[in-house]
Formats: C-alpha cells, sequence, structure tokens
C-alpha cells in the first residue's frame, strides 16, 4: 500500500517554534509548537539559545506528526523558516558567547536586537553600493552590523567563530549538514548581491569585516541556493532521531519567517490581484510587508530591491513595522484598566489584543471606531521606523489621550494603535507606488493580524482591500511548500503556491471612513513630523 504524502512546515518566530503537517493540497492536518527561551540586557540587547530552539523543533516536529495521526514515513519534505537571527557556532557547532554574560548557550542575536546601531550608522556614512539594495540605509537588524558589533567588542568569539548563520541556515545545517544558505537569507540581511551572485568584497574592506574577505567568505556562505532546493542528502540520522522522523527525508533551503508568510499567501489561487500586485502583510510580533516586481525598484526606506528573495525570479521590496503585535501590547499595557482587562482575556482563553478586537465588536463593531478613539492618535514605533524612513531611533507618541481609565477607553487606545500601524503600511505603499510599484490587495497573515476587525481596519488605513489565505497557518504552509518542492511533489514554487494555498474572505475599504481616515493620517504624518524634531533638539 502506497502512503500518503505529507510535507511538514517549521517556522520559528520570536516566541515559539512551531511545526504543521501539511497534505499534497495545502490542508493542515495538525499543528503543535513549544515556548522557545528569550534574554534580555541593557542596551537593546536581545538573545536566545540555538540548543533550546532545536529542543522545541523537536518537540513540536514529534506533537504535530502524532496529532495528525501519519506515519512518520509519510512526510516526505521538510521546510524551515525563522527569524533573521545571527547564530554564531564554534568548531564542531559548539554555541559560542554573544553577549555581556559570556554564557556560551546564548550563542543567537536576535533579529530585534538594536545593539548595533552605532555600527549600522557607521556603515551608513560609506555610501556603499550595496546600500542601494537595502533602501539606502543597513538596519541594525541586519547581520552586517552585529557582525561588526561583534568584531569590536566580543573579538575572541568573532576569531573562534567557526559559522556565522541566519537562524534559518543554522535549522537546514543542523537538519542536513549542509552548509548551503539560502538566497532569501543572505541576500535580505547579509548584503549578498543575488542578481550577481556575489558578495561585495570592497563593501566588508570598507565597514571593517575585511577579516571575512580575506577567508573568501567561508564563514557566512560560500554555496547559496534558491528556497526550495533540495539540500544534502536529507535528514542525518541525528537530525531523523532528533525529529522523530525517517533518515533522509528531503529538506528544502528556506526562507525567513516573513517570507514564508508570502509564500503562503501572495501566489494563492483565487481572489483579486496577482503575485505582483498582491502586497504581503505578515503581521505578528513585528510586520513585515513584501511586493514583487519583475525589474528591479529602488526605493528609499524600503529594503531591496532583493533578487529572488522570496518569489524566484522576481524581485522583493520589503518593509514593515519593527513592532507590530509588540507594539499594540506594549501600548495597551499601558493603560490603567490593562490588568482588568488581561485578566478577563485569560478567563475567556484569548490573548489581550484578541479579547480587545472582541470588545470592540460588542460596541458596535466597525461603525463604533470613530466614537471610541475619539481625538487620540498613536504612533506605535516603540521599536524604531523600519519603513520608510528607516529610523531605528524612532519613538511611539501618543497624542489626545484624557483621564478616562475605564475599559471602553482601553478598547480606545487599543484601535487607535491598530490605526496607527495601518497608517504605517499607508505609508509604505505610497513610497512603493511612487516609484512604480502598484498595490491593488494587501494579503495578510500572522497571529496578529486573524481578527476580521483588524483586517477591516487595515483596508480602511490603507484604502486597499484587504484578502486573508483560507489557510489557518499560511507561514507554516509557505514552510511546507518548500518541502513539496524539495521532495519533487511541484517543479517549482510558482506551481506549488498556486496547488496549496487559497484566499479566502475579502475586506474592501469602507468608502464612508475613507475621509476619517484622511484626516487621521495627516496627523499621524504631524505627529511623525513632531517626534523627529523634538529627538533632534534633545
Amino acid at each position: 500500500m502506497t502512503l500518503a504524502k505529507h510535507f511538514l512546515g517549521i517556522d520559528v518566530g520570536t516566541g515559539s517554534a512551531r511545526a504543521g503537517v501539511f497534505d499534497a493540497k495545502g490542508t493542515m492536518l495538525a499543528s503543535a509548537k513549544r515556548d522557545i527561551a528569550l534574554y534580555r540586557e541593557a542596551g537593546d540587547i536581545v538573545e536566545q539559545s540555538s540548543n533550546d530552539i532545536w529542543r522545541a523543533v523537536a518537540a513540536s516536529v514529534r506533537e504535530a506528526v502524532a496529532k495528525a495521526g501519519v506515519e512518520a514515513a509519510s512526510i516526505t519534505g521538510i521546510g524551515y523558516d525563522a527569524t533573521c537571527s545571527l547564530v554564531v557556532l564554534g568548531e564542531g557547532g559548539l554555541p559560542l558567547p554573544v553577549g555581556p554574560t559570556d554564557e556560551a548557550e546564548r550563542n543567537i542575536i536576535v533579529w530585534m536586537d538594536h545593539r548595533a546601531t552605532e555600527q549600522a550608522a557607521r556603515i551608513n556614512r560609506t555610501g556603499e553600493a550595496v546600500l542601494n539594495y537595502v533602501g539606502g540605509a543597513i538596519s541594525p537588524e541586519m547581520e552586517t552590523p552585529k557582525l561588526l558589533w561583534l568584531a569590536e567588542h566580543k573579538p575572541e568569539t568573532f576569531g573562534r567563530a567557526w559559522q556565522f548563520l541566519d537562524l534559518t541556515d543554522f535549522l537546514t545545517w543542523k537538519s542536513t549538514g549542509s552548509l548551503a544558505r539560502s538566497v532569501c537569507t543572505v541576500t535580505c540581511k547579509w548584503t549578498y548581491l543575488a542578481h550577481e551572485q556575489r558578495w561585495d568584497e570592497h563593501y566588508f574592506r570598507t565597514v571593517g569585516l575585511g577579516a571575512l574577505a580575506d577567508e573568501a567568505f567561508r564563514r557566512i556562505g560560500t554555496e547559496v541556493v534558491s528556497a526550495g532546493t533540495p539540500l544534502g542528502a536529507g535528514l542525518t540520522a541525528e537530525a531523523a532521531r532528533d525529529l522523530g522522523l525517517v533518515e533522509g527525508t528531503p529538506v528544502a533551503a528556506g526562507l525567513i519567517d516573513a517570507h514564508a508568510g508570502g509564500i503562503g499567501t501572495v501566489g494563492a489561487r483565487g481572489g483579486a490581484g496577482t503575485v505582483s500586485s498582491r502586497m504581503a502583510y505578515v503581521f505578528g510580533t513585528s510586520a513585515c510587508t513584501m511586493s514583487t516586481t519583475t525589474e528591479p525598484a529602488f526605493v528609499d526606506g524600503v529594503w531591496g530591491p532583493y533578487f529572488s528573495a522570496m518569489v524566484p525570479g522576481l524581485w522583493l521590496n520589503e518593509g514593515g513595522q519593527s513592532a507590530a503585535g509588540a507594539a499594540i501590547d506594549h501600548l495597551v499595557r499601558m493603560h490603567p484598566a490593562s490588568a482588568e482587562a488581561a485578566a478577563r482575556a485569560g478567563e475567556a482563553g484569548a490573548s489581550l489584543g484578541q479579547w480587545l478586537a472582541d470588545e470592540a465588536g460588542k460596541r458596535g463593531g466597525m461603525e463604533a471606531v470613530p466614537g471610541l478613539v475619539g481625538k487620540l492618535h498613536v504612533v506605535p514605533e516603540f521599536l524604531g521606523n523600519r519603513a520608510p524612513f528607516a529610523d531605528p531611533e524612532a519613538l511611539g507618541l501618543i497624542a489626545g489621550i484624557g483621564m478616562d481609565d475605564g475599559l471602553e477607553g482601553l478598547v480606545g487606545l487599543y484601535l487607535a494603535g491598530v490605526c496607527g500601524l495601518g497608517y504605517g503600511a499607508r505609508q509604505i505603499v505610497g513610497v512603493l507606488a511612487d516609484k512604480g510599484v502598484a498595490t491593488d490587495t494587501i494579503v495578510v497573515s500572522g497571529g496578529a493580524g486573524q481578527s476580521p476587525l483588524v483586517r477591516q481596519l487595515l483596508a480602511d488605513t490603507t484604502g486597499l482591500t484587504v484578502a486573508a489565505s483560507t489557510s489557518p497557518e499560511p507561514v507554516l504552509l509557505g514552510s511546507a511548500i518548500l518541502g513539496a518542492v524539495a521532495a519533487g511533489q511541484f517543479a517549482d514554487v510558482a506551481g506549488a503556491m498556486a496547488a496549496m494555498s487559497e484566499l479566502g474572505e475579502t475586506y474592501p475599504p469602507n468608502a464612508a471612513h475613507a475621509g476619517w481616515h484622511a484626516k487621521r493620517f495627516q496627523a499621524f504624518e504631524l505627529l511623525q513630523k513632531a517626534g523627529r524634531a523634538i529627538r533632534d533638539d534633545a
């Protein structure tokens, strides 16, 4: 009897590792997750452990396969995605310390770590040509500023390091033993020039990382492959034992987590728009926007253009907000009623954000939003502005706050914060349009974007139709699509996207609220300008 084929998508986010089992039509049979530890220190330092993450991956895979009720041998392809965090390994793959505690287990500089802000600023002052491919300014979220910080502040670790890997590439190495890097990770976060298939040696020497050029880039990747490419001989015996799977199972070169959300949505069948006119909006702890074009578009403040970084053969422009779901959580917890609301949310088995969205619905839903928000305005840039200003030092602002300390005031603050994220997305759509990148549909995914009210607010604030995937887990689906391609189930990623993903509900913008949002958008930009002026004068 021939076993049915199933594909495993594995996603490592900021707070958890998740695994999902999918069939060839893209239907998710089961999923599981495990929390992962996050360590914070003064100075915007945020770290993780690669050993802890691998344990979480293994446990979530075993549980997902068991819950799906399928045999391990039926898993015929595996795909990974992860945050764009920097993993540092010594000889033999052992972890090396990257921070002030000198704990070797803490060997990952997390994407949201901003310790390298000063290094990023110095790199940007060089005006190197590769910066044209990151929107004109590199971010401290990217890897070369972090590598420079390590070289300057932890020279022993930098010198002893055997490999520097993006987290996705660490996971595929751990699974297969292959040191091949995904074109997605190194192009988007490491300055690899995928359209020329090379590293820019002059850039590395100019910014102070000449040691990497001297060794022909062996520690950051000499083999770069497209996402979905099968790696090595598949799962090693050791990885198969850890994951409870079969040795030799094909493993695909992976993606950054947001880009997996893009693969799981922008090429989906059904709905409005095309791959080139849809903008993926992955709304999680942070928010990423991804737009694809057939020709490169250079947009100041928007990362890219990156060749083949998401959809093979197409150029990618990537924007977003450094804090999105995390910004809303931070915002609402400032309010006096947040403790009461959090307790009620816990009783209901919901997150605080979900509970507040439900409460807004009970108070009149979308029609009541203007009244609930009132004169509140929020610029939720608590972790800087990723796009379109590429300003890691930007800070959040709140205007129009009064003495209301009840639940209704908290609901209004929540809605004002979501509107602020929407206006940030509107800015990104605008600067893309100025460079000829047209958007007609925003395809939303991610845990923070599950609420129909939030999706409608995103449509109303941007003035664009918002669509959602029929899959409950489009990021996991995106990784499973890569696994299906690596297994030979589909000839290419484009074919797999159309076969395994589908758009469902759509949310057209409410014309009745267009004028109200236009006025609030003007106020949003005025507040941003005032915030920059105040900060610059401090």
